[in-house]
């Protein structure tokens, strides 16, 4: 019975750690494991002692259902704190949009309520057809500037590589002016662009009566699985300044203490 339990202990300690994630999603996730998300799984994968494996499939509408919720797989590394259809361990990183721009047109864009923004074409992100799905389209929209925005979708073309970093691309290109996009993306694509260019947070980080520019990331686990998230918990408090040094190192932008 003993050398049972034993083997039982040591099968359950190298059980894979089994990664819900993203096949083309950069700077987050994708197959190559060349995302910061993919790092900090291995990171969680070596604290637990546990191989890392991942389940892939597009992030978007759909993801949580057909792969943590599937049983497929046990963990999302990258999640909006408090969504409803997982449980979220406690935030790791705090970000927020921000304002990129080619740094030679030197445009010192911060705020929605610059008066250069009403001359400038906008790239936005989009989410659905509506153009009021993401909290600078609405910021925009409340200002009564929508005809010189510019959407991109959040998914983008999703049979090219990286899709998402078309809106940052067109900055570079000089397509739009300026474009309001969520920080890890700029970041990390705009240390890759072929020009300088300029990132600035959002400011305010919220417009009152509430919509706000800066969001908690946490990660993920199957609602009802607390004994799994308490241990994601303390993985992140204990390796909280090696999880920092990855975001840095992809150019992710956080915002105030965690």
């Amino acid at each position: 019975m003993i050398a049972i339990a034993l083997l039982l202990s040591m099968m359950a300690v190298h059980a894979p750690l089994r990664i819900c994630a993203d096949p083309n999603n950069l700077p987050f996730s994708n197959t190559a494991r060349q995302g910061f998300e993919n790092r900090i799984a291995e990171l969680v994968g070596r604290e637990l002692k546990r191989p890392v494996t991942y389940t892939w499939w597009a992030q978007r509408r759909g993801f949580v259902r057909n792969t943590l919720n599937t049983g497929d797989c046990d963990l999302v590394v990258g999640t909006s704190s408090g969504m409803e259809m997982l449980s979220t361990t406690r935030p790791y990183y705090k970000s927020s949009y921000v304002f990129v721009s080619r740094r030679d047109r030197h445009l010192r864009v911060n705020s929605f309520d610059d008066p250069a923004l009403a001359t400038l074409k906008i790239g936005v992100q989009l989410i659905g057809d509506d153009f009021a799905n993401t909290p600078p389209v609405h910021a925009l929209s409340k200002r009564g500037m929508t005809k010189n925005l510019v959407g991109f979708t959040v998914y983008g073309d999703y049979r090219q590589p990286n899709p998402a970093a078309r809106i940052v691309d067109a900055v570079a290109r000089g397509d739009v002016d300026v474009a309001v996009v969520w920080g890890p993306l700029a970041g990390y694509f705009a240390k890759h662009a072929p020009v300088p260019l300029r990132i600035a947070p959002v400011t305010p980080a919220i417009e009152l009566p509430y919509t706000p520019f800066v969001f908690d990331i946490s990660m993920g686990v199957r609602r009802g699985d607390s004994t799994f998230r308490k241990q994601i918990d303390e993985i992140i408090t204990r390796r909280k300044p090696s999880i920092d040094s990855i975001l840095v190192a992809y150019g992710v932008p956080l915002a105030g203490a965690r």
